[in-house]
């Protein structure tokens, strides 16, 4: 009998179920089937979603993709929004448009990552995802419904539903991974708080297909429509599939709700805000709030929220759905180092410890940024997007040694120093030009430098060694740049400097490091 086949009832034991099937779960199954976890999806919806939410990939997260083997198919269906920059603001589409701001900036930074911007929307990205977590094994299951959870010490007890024939099925699983996003109820079951300001904004967001050739001769990042007194307001992007748009409409919650947008007002509005009568067919739609909060913890037991189900604020940055991929990435090494028996429990606990600070400080600064931006003084913008993307900084037991205060810092400027992201060096490994990220995705890595060759012999089981001017050459020789006295430094999983040496090589350090960064020692 196949796991699917087993009713309720019916024990099926799993390492990890995931519920939600969006970017955070996607991402989840990806890393850890990746890392060989056997792993269940669940989501209520028949397949991924039409609507082109979370436009944009940070050169963090393509750095992430990329040694997957993801970065070209998401290049790739980035491709329809390459000519896109700036923000417009327009009473309608046919009226006269003010740029707010115009893009046209680089979306490579080779100085600090071999990673680059990439335009590809969730509608495009989220299939490639769940082709390449499907292809590593993972079980992706929509059209199920999680109609329950029980947690215990020793796990959680899903009961799912299908979504077509109502048959239910019991899975019993050692973690689950809440991807549940900002209206999921787990959190709520588990009793978890969200902090923040809370909903900014209602919003009723609809896919149609139009023909706006004559009207958009030039692709916004995004539109902001609207006339004072009139009957629609909202924003309107571009979408993958030729003459399809997005459009998102705000409304009043406590004055109407999302059953009052028929297909008839729907198309109504969207011909209000483009400013000519002509024809609009309603392909999908989607109730969402703008909202500010993040949850009071992120482990409860066994139970771990990540994404939306964990931190939310407005999207304007284009930081969310970029910060749920960094979430599932720290998790995911984490979760199959314990499963594996090569940490303890408490690596887990580093989770929350890691991310929850990112995510406190980008909301603060998404929300005020968003503020400056579309105000009257646009240049006192508070936010510093190469520090928010590539200078997170960790601090918690998975790192030995942390002395930076601050959770964001200036990337070209951090040394190597533990908690940081490893800084970026272009390599020369057998021919082919790498970044060193490209280095960093299913083991730890001892990164030795030109004068490392004894801490290379000395690195101990469980950590993979490159030795810079070894195996892999500095074809920038930017070693003493970026990485300074270093001789040395263990690099996690996720790309994180976890310890460092400065000095020459001691027989079992690397040992004791990785012993405390797993757990296996008390401090």
């Amino acid at each position: 009998m196949t796991t699917a086949d087993r009713p309720e009832g019916v024990m099926t034991e799993i390492p990890v179920l995931i519920v939600g099937g969006g970017y955070a779960g996607l991402t989840s199954a990806l890393f850890l089937s990746h890392h060989g976890v056997p792993c269940v999806l669940v989501d209520r919806h028949p397949g991924v979603s039409l609507l082109g939410r979370a436009r944009g990939i940070t050169p963090r997260t393509m750095e992430i993709y990329r040694p997957l083997g993801l970065e070209q198919a998401v290049k790739e269906a980035g491709r329809p929004f390459d000519e896109e920059g700036g923000v417009a603001r327009c009473e309608t589409l046919a009226g006269e448009w003010q740029w707010l701001f115009e893009g046209g900036s680089s979306r490579a930074l080779p100085e600090l990552t071999a990673g680059e911007y990439g335009m590809a929307d969730q509608s495009t990205v989220e299939p490639i995802l769940a082709e390449a977590a499907r292809a590593r094994g993972a079980d992706l299951r929509f059209d199920t419904i999680c109609r329950s959870i029980e947690p215990d010490a020793d796990g959680v007890t899903v009961v799912t539903e299908d979504a077509r024939t109502g048959e239910r099925r019991t899975l019993r699983a050692r973690y689950l991974i809440a991807a549940d996003g900002y209206r999921g109820t787990i959190r709520e079951r588990l009793g978890i708080a969200r902090e923040g300001l809370g909903v900014l904004r209602a919003y009723q967001s609809f896919v149609f297909r139009a023909d706006l050739s004559e009207l958009v001769t030039k692709r916004a990042l995004f539109w902001i429509l609207g006339a004072p007194g009139g009957t629609a307001s909202g924003a309107m992007v571009s979408h993958a599939l030729p003459g399809h748009w997005g459009m998102a409409l705000t409304y009043d919650p406590a004055a109407e709700s999302p059953d009052d947008f028929t297909d008839e007002r729907l198309i109504a509005s969207a011909k209000e805000l483009i400013g000519r009568d002509l024809p609009v067919e309603i392909v999908s739609r989607a109730a969402w709030e703008e909202a500010v909060g993040v949850a009071a913890r992120y482990r409860e037991g066994r139970v771990f929220l990540v994404g939306d189900a964990a931190h939310v604020w407005p999207p304007a940055g284009g930081l969310g759905a970029n910060s749920a991929v960094q979430d599932t990435h720290n998790l995911a090494w984490k979760l199959a180092a314990v499963l594996a028996g090569r940490a303890s429990d408490a690596l887990l606990d580093t989770y929350e410890a890691e991310r929850r600070p990112v995510a406190l400080e980008l909301a603060d600064l998404t929300v005020r940024s968003q503020a400056a931006r579309f105000g009257p003084n646009p240049e006192d913008d508070p936010l510093d997007h190469v520090a928010a993307i590539l200078g997170q900084r960790y601090r918690s037991s998975a790192v030995v040694g942390a002395t930076h205060e601050t959770v964001l810092g200036d990337p070209a400027a951090q040394g190597a120093r533990p908690g940081t992201r490893a800084p970026h060096l272009w390599l020369d490994q057998d021919g082919e030009r790498i970044g060193v990220h490209d280095l960093f995705h299913d083991a730890f890595v001892l990164l030795c430098g030109p004068g490392g060759a004894d801490w290379a012999r000395a690195a101990g089981p469980g950590v993979r060694v490159h030795r810079v001017g070894g195996d892999v050459l500095d074809v920038e020789d930017a070693w003493a740049e970026r990485y300074g006295d270093a001789t040395a430094v263990l690099v996690r999983p996720d790309g994180y400097v976890a310890w460092r040496a400065e000095g020459p090589a001691v027989e079992g350090e690397v040992g004791r490091a990785l012993d405390q960064v797993l757990g296996r020692v008390i401090m």
